[in-house]
């Protein structure tokens, strides 16, 4: 079997690392910003609509149910305004507004096992929204069909980053329920299936609403308005 030796986080540098993300989120802001001001590709209108998508993903987060300890709920479709932001305005936009999601969700409620475990729960999980930007590229699939795909490669993605991230957690000995298997993978698997595929499903279901009822084409028609390029 192997071990990871790496020593637990304290709740010394919890709290370090809660600053480190808020000075990473300002930082990441006052980027987008520049970008915005001083290269013609990037409009406002582009950042307006990252922070609405933001605000609605994080309000979206906090109504949910926990059926694990430690971290794993399933959400009201909390990714869903950043996949449309993603399906619009494609992998790098996303990647960046996934990356101030996972922040906003450590800052909300901090607690980490070690510092690659951060890394894995916190940043690339939630960078994987930028997946989503793909999916404007999928064919000729209609766009229910694209929007699924989009989904559910996001969410395997996701499934990945956090099951190597529980990996690392239960080589710890970190096993606070009875599962029969002497298998850290199993236990980490066993996690992330209890509330993962559920809530995928449930983004999927409400993108799949939405596509059905036109709104999802609404709100891109929305986004694609045009707006005059900010002038260097």
């Amino acid at each position: 079997m192997f071990h990871f030796p790496l020593l637990a986080v304290s709740e010394t540098v919890t709290d370090v690392v809660t600053w480190v993300s808020l000075g990473a989120i300002a930082v990441l802001v006052i980027a987008l910003v520049l970008i915005c001001i001083f290269n013609k590709k990037y409009t406002t209108s582009e950042i307006a609509y990252a922070g609405v998508c933001l605000a609605s993903s994080f309000a979206l987060s906090f109504i949910k149910v926990s059926p694990v300890q430690y971290g794993g709920s399933i959400t009201l479709a909390s990714f869903v305004p950043l996949l449309i932001y993603a399906y619009k305005f494609g992998p790098v936009k996303a990647t960046i507004a996934g990356l101030i999601f996972g922040l906003f969700n450590f800052i909300s409620d901090p607690y980490i096992l070690t510092p690659m475990t951060f890394v894995l729960d916190y940043v690339l999980a939630f960078a994987s929204i930028g997946l989503m930007g793909f999916a404007a590229k999928f064919g000729k699939l209609p766009l229910m069909a694209k929007v699924a795909l989009g989904t559910v490669l996001v969410y395997v993605a996701r499934f990945i980053f956090h099951l190597v991230s529980g990996f690392i957690f239960f080589a710890e000995d970190s096993v606070w329920a009875d599962i029969p298997a002497p298998n850290m993978f199993v236990y980490s698997f066993i996690y992330q299936c209890v509330y993962l595929p559920a809530d995928c499903v449930i983004a999927v279901c409400v993108l799949l609403t939405l596509v059905k009822t036109k709104a999802f084409d609404k709100l891109i028609a929305v986004m694609s308005k045009k707006e005059k390029p900010v002038a260097e």
